[in-house]
């Protein structure tokens, strides 16, 4: 029997050799208290802006309105994820496939990127170095790492952004095997649904 390669990649159970459901769940109340954070210290900063200004001579004023209207669209994207996390989370837990969809299809934006990321640094190795420069003198071990050669500091990053999306694809295929089973279930109930219904007819 032929099986499909979604078929082959799909399985109830993740990290932990916890279920699928409970995998999905566990992860999007983490991205959610991840958010939330970050969303806390930005109206944080927004209320208080005297105490994490960066203060610089070479900052005009309409860098630092530029600087305010960055933080408020970072807010408003911290407060969009906690709402699609918090969907994916209700939709493990109450079987409802399609509130997972928005998390699923962030999270394959967010793999994209990084693949984008990935790629640029091949293209633009010198992208490296030029970062390291922006960097404050104080920063650890920076003049360590910009002594390396290209070809060393790009085969590192490489490497670590190739962990990342090892393990964002294995989110990715968590997420998908939990809509699988979720949709799966809900099929099922619908069929039993079905069948008692048209048996209870058929009595009468």
């Amino acid at each position: 029997m032929m099986m499909s390669p979604w078929d082959r990649w799909s399985s109830t159970s993740c990290c932990l050799c916890c279920h699928v459901r409970t995998g999905t769940i566990i992860l999007g109340v983490w991205y959610m208290l991840i958010n939330a954070v970050v969303l806390l210290i930005l109206l944080t900063a927004l209320s208080d802006p005297e105490q994490y200004h960066l203060a610089s001579a070479e900052l005009a004023n309409d860098l630092d309105v530029m600087d305010d209207a960055n933080m408020c669209i970072a807010s408003a994207i911290s407060l969009l994820m906690i709402l699609i996390c918090g969907m994916a989370t209700y939709g493990a837990f109450k079987l409802r496939a399609a509130w997972l969809i928005p998390f699923f299809c962030y999270q394959i934006f967010d793999f994209a990127l990084n693949t984008l990321v990935a790629v640029s640094i091949v293209v633009y190795p010198n992208t490296i170095q030029d970062y390291l420069q922006q960097l404050p003198d104080n920063f650890p071990y920076k003049e360590e790492v910009a002594s390396l050669s290209n070809v060393c500091l790009v085969l590192i990053v490489l490497l670590f952004i190739g962990c990342i999306l090892g393990f964002k694809a294995y989110l990715i295929a968590c997420v998908w095997n939990c809509y699988r089973y979720v949709s799966g279930r809900g099929g099922s109930e619908i069929l039993l649904y079905v069948t008692t219904n048209d048996t209870t007819v058929s009595h009468n």
